[in-house]
């Protein structure tokens, strides 16, 4: 049931029955305050008389009794209200109350009997209610009640009403929890000599990544026009702080920065995308470029063998901050003990083994290298080759079942192929494949065997086979995704329990240019494009590559960190060498002089002495959703959008009048057409 409009509500509550209307004083009557909050009552109180202020939740009769009991709910808790039917007229006032009504009850705290004791604070002890005072009450036809958690209407009905829906524990929770940890956040930096600054959110629209929100200002820029004619200007909202931070770090009076940023990208709305969003966000003077002293460290920490990866790039600073900083929340929030250092893995590793750059480590399946296998002593100069997935019967028995349902799914994909081996099929399934096949013309039956023995292959046994790049490229491959599926589909099914633990991982050294990101086709155009942004710093022992105009071979001194296949935060060393920055700009991006006039004042900056820097930002929301153990960043989210990108509480976006629209010199197609 939607809401009326005030129009129409008014007259409804008019016409509230007489009882109703005496029980109710907002405005017009004084009432006391309350001593105390409805979560902070306990055993000690016994006796005591208090004020309490909540919502009032639905009434639940005693069978044998004259006594009933109602719940009175705030942010803080829940407590217990007993009422007597024959003394006084409270139950008679409470019974006639909306639910959801907001009371002023006043009475004397009392214990429970020991058969009805319950966890929590509140579970011992009721309040006996002497007197009732309405506050305001609910409109009887609310669309949904927040206390009826077994009955919850859609998504897009409680985003209309996000203020009913914000009354439910779980969301509150959530933003509490929220607010816990932006003060830990603070905390931390803090000591670690960090300094907030605030950075503009209003910008120029320069090419840097994701597409923009532009704002029209009624204001022109002087400097750059000098015709009569008004065209429109425009902010690009903020993507990042990204030049801000590093304008900051290169005037020197700022050694390191941090800031809890609202940031903007005109993105296709996903249950991990918002189009504003916060991230942690921090930049350091004087990172190191390689630092040999954090690969020791990485190799010496606990089971070193596991990976085999160390941290061979710049930053060490920046990895050693964050670690503190996510190690403090994990403890503080969840209470628990993270590894003093977190594993280390390359990007190339991360495509080879899992197929992924944010690699879920939780579980097996590790992608196998057959055309390696094959050819052992061999050098193969093609650039692709074969691998596979080996899901074993018997040591995977939950996920062979999610395997043969997926091949089932996939049987018309041709990224892939699923074989199912058996006694006879196990001798020539390698043979017969036809992406081996087409890799590997040549394969001879002494092949067969000895890959079935590496393999230690036995019937029963599924093979997921299908090509890759040698150079890796993009952020997940064929049988990653084909692994990430087994995976989801043997937990959805209940039959593999993944375990609880937290893994954190950082990878590095990704390829520092790209042209297969298709969130930055729009300003690529076929050209390079940044792997994160124009402003990471090549690994020192690839500039020499970069001068040569080798950028495929490029790798960058860019570090993801990822928890549990889900990437919570990314940054990198920074280009401190204007020469160099230009370079890129020029001849590896290919941009034009237009395109590169925004980056201008960071050119510049970097001539005056800039420092090396370095920095991160990590996704808060997404950090919030894991600590809150929900899929969706709009479940952390005070106010979210929907799916789509539009706001259904606040009705946004809208058109506005032309005559606004002409203000800033602009007008609608339609308005346009009619010239």
């Amino acid at each position: 049931m939607i809401i009326p409009r005030s129009s129409t509500l008014l007259p409804v509550l008019r016409n509230a029955s007489v009882a109703l209307r005496a029980y109710s004083t907002p405005h017009s009557a004084p009432y006391p305050s309350r001593t105390h909050t409805c979560g902070s009552l306990s055993s000690s109180n016994e006796g005591g008389r208090v004020v309490l202020a909540g919502w009032i939740l639905p009434e639940r009769k005693m069978k044998t009794i004259n006594k009933s009991f109602f719940h009175l709910k705030d942010s803080y808790g829940t407590t217990q209200l007993l009422v007597d039917h024959l003394e006084g007229d409270c139950w008679g006032k409470l019974s006639t109350i909306p639910v959801e009504s907001t009371v002023l009850v006043e009475g004397r705290v009392a214990l429970r009997p020991t058969n009805a004791v319950k966890q929590g604070n509140t579970g011992t002890i009721d309040v006996l209610v002497e007197k009732v005072t309405l506050l305001n009450p609910a409109h009887p036809e609310m669309p949904f009640l927040p206390s009826n958690t077994h009955n919850l209407p859609n998504e897009e009905l409680r985003g209309r009403f996000r203020y009913l829906d914000l009354r439910r524990n779980t969301l509150s929770d959530n933003i509490k929890k929220r607010s816990q940890v932006a003060h830990i956040v603070r905390s931390v930096l803090h000591e670690h000599d960090f300094i907030e600054v605030e950075t503009p959110v209003l910008l120029r629209s320069s090419p840097e990544g994701a597409r923009e929100f532009l704002v029209p200002a009624r204001i022109t820029n002087s400097l750059e026009s000098n015709s009569t004619t008004k065209e429109p200007h425009f902010y690009a909202l903020a993507q990042s702080p990204q030049q801000p931070k590093q304008l900051l770090i290169c005037s020197g009076g700022v050694d390191r920065y941090f800031q809890i940023a609202k940031c903007f990208r005109d993105e296709d709305g996903r249950k991990d995308r918002q189009p504003e969003f916060t991230q942690i966000d921090l930049e350091m003077a004087f990172v190191s470029w390689g630092d040999s002293l954090s690969a020791i460290q990485t190799s010496t920490a606990d089971n070193p063998n596991e990976f085999t990866s160390q941290w061979r790039i710049g930053g060490s600073q920046v990895r050693d901050v964050i670690e503190r900083l996510v190690r403090t929340i994990w403890k503080t929030v969840q209470g628990v003990e993270l590894p003093k250092t977190f594993k280390v893995m390359t990007y190339d590793e991360a495509m080879t083994r899992f197929g992924s750059d944010k690699p879920d480590t939780r579980f097996g399946l590790e992608i196998l290298n057959l055309t390696d296998l094959l050819l052992p002593n061999k050098p193969n100069l093609s650039d692709v080759i074969l691998e596979c997935i080996v899901v074993r019967k018997s040591q995977d028995p939950g996920f062979i079942k999610a395997s043969h349902c997926c091949a089932l799914e996939g049987t018309a994909n041709s990224e892939y192929e699923c074989i199912a081996l058996s006694e006879s099929s196990r001798k020539n399934w390698l043979l017969k494949s036809k992406f081996a096949s087409q890799v590997h013309p040549d394969l001879s039956p002494e092949q067969q065997t000895n890959v079935n023995k590496l393999l230690k292959l036995k019937a029963g046994d599924n093979v997921w086979l299908a090509f890759r790049r040698r150079l890796p490229k993009g952020g997940s491959t064929a049988l990653g995704r084909v692994r990430l599926q087994i995976f989801d589909r043997a937990q959805s099914r209940g039959e593999f329990e993944v375990t609880k633990e937290s893994h954190f991982l950082w990878i590095t050294e990704f390829p520092l240019f790209t042209r297969d990101d298709a969130d930055k086709e729009h300003l690529a155009h076929g050209r390079w494009s940044s792997s994160h942004h124009p402003f990471t710093a090549p690994m020192w022992e690839d500039v020499e590559l970069l001068y040569r105009g080798e950028a495929e071979k490029v790798r960058g001194q860019h570090y993801d960190l990822v928890l549990n296949g889900v990437e919570i935060g990314g940054g990198s060393v920074r280009i401190h060498d204007a020469a160099m920055q230009d370079f890129i700009f020029t001849h590896i991006l290919k941009l034009s002089d237009s395109e590169k006039f925004p980056f201008n004042q960071l050119l510049h900056a970097l001539q005056c002495g800039a420092p090396p820097h370095g920095g991160i930002a990590l996704g808060f929301d997404r950090i919030m959703a894991i600590l809150c153990n929900t899929q969706s960043i709009r479940d952390v989210i005070a106010f979210p959008k929907a799916a789509s990108g539009t706001d259904l509480l606040f009705k946004s976006p809208a058109p506005v009048s032309n005559h606004t629209l002409q203000e800033y010199g602009l007008q609608t197609r339609h308005s346009a057409g009619q010239e």
